[in-house]
């Protein structure tokens, strides 16, 4: 792991995330609730100014770098095999990887019939017919009572992953929610992924997610939603690692100093 403004970020690349996933639900370990996020920019500028949102991704199994932002700041502080896993990557890889295997899946995200929808596509497009059960969740925080039922339906369904596609910080916290009532490996935390492989919303094409352009790409897909959002995220991802940086040379050189 390799910390970006204190939040630690997985080191390595797509494949072996999606290796180590799938070797853990088909091994003999107990099911832990392990919650992963994809998270970028925005997830970890959400942790800076807001501690207990920091407490909850500092918590989770794996933070996988969603965005190339997050993977140069790694990359510059020393974890060279670094490498974007970008969660609607992430998410048709394990889909790919378990579609012959015992794994089962269970869908909780989108607006009404988009998990329903993407349950086919799992199955007609990646081969995967294992999932076994979605869940289209209100635009309010659940209840109490609403959770502990959800996780409840999950653990009947004998669910090994549990996919959550919402917007962060709202699917960490809830993956945390739940995580303390499900009986699973994992649960994992993947944005707009959903709404991407159902072809809801186009995807930037691969050069400019290189290039760590998706940002730009998506703001002009939808400038009145984002605008707001972006405009905050970039310019304060910057001044947060540089902050940082700065304030790492200045204690350095005072331990010389002394």
């Amino acid at each position: 792991m390799i910390k970006v403004l204190n939040i630690p970020l997985f080191d390595q690349g797509l494949e072996v995330a999606v290796l180590d996933v799938v070797t853990m639900c088909l091994s003999d370990q107990p099911k832990e609730n392990r919650c992963i996020s994809a998270t970028g920019a925005h997830g970890i500028t959400q942790a800076y100014k807001h501690p207990e949102f920091k407490t909850i991704l500092k918590s989770f199994y794996l933070n996988l770098p969603d965005g190339m932002p997050c993977v140069w700041v790694g990359q510059l502080k020393g974890a060279s095999e670094m490498d974007r896993c970008y969660g609607p990557d992430f998410f048709r890889e394990v889909i790919i990887a378990t579609k012959d295997l015992p794994i089962r899946h269970y869908f909780c995200g989108g607006k009404d019939g988009v998990a329903e929808e993407l349950k086919g596509v799992c199955l007609t497009k990646y081969g995967n017919p294992n999932v076994v059960g979605t869940f289209c969740p209100p635009f309010r925080e659940l209840s109490e009572t609403e959770c502990i039922n959800l996780a409840n339906v999950i653990n009947e369904k004998e669910t090994d992953i549990l996919w959550i596609g919402i917007s962060t910080p709202k699917q960490e916290k809830l993956a945390k929610r739940l995580s303390q009532y499900t009986n699973i490996h994992f649960l994992a935390t993947v944005g707009a992924a959903f709404d991407f492989h159902i072809g809801k919303v186009q995807q930037a094409p691969r050069l400019m997610q290189k290039l760590g352009l998706e940002w730009f790409f998506r703001l002009c897909m939808e400038p009145k939603r984002l605008f707001k959002r972006y405009l905050e995220i970039v310019p304060c991802f910057i001044y947060y690692n540089l902050i940082e940086f700065l304030t790492t040379i200045t204690t350095e050189d005072s331990k010389h100093d002394n």
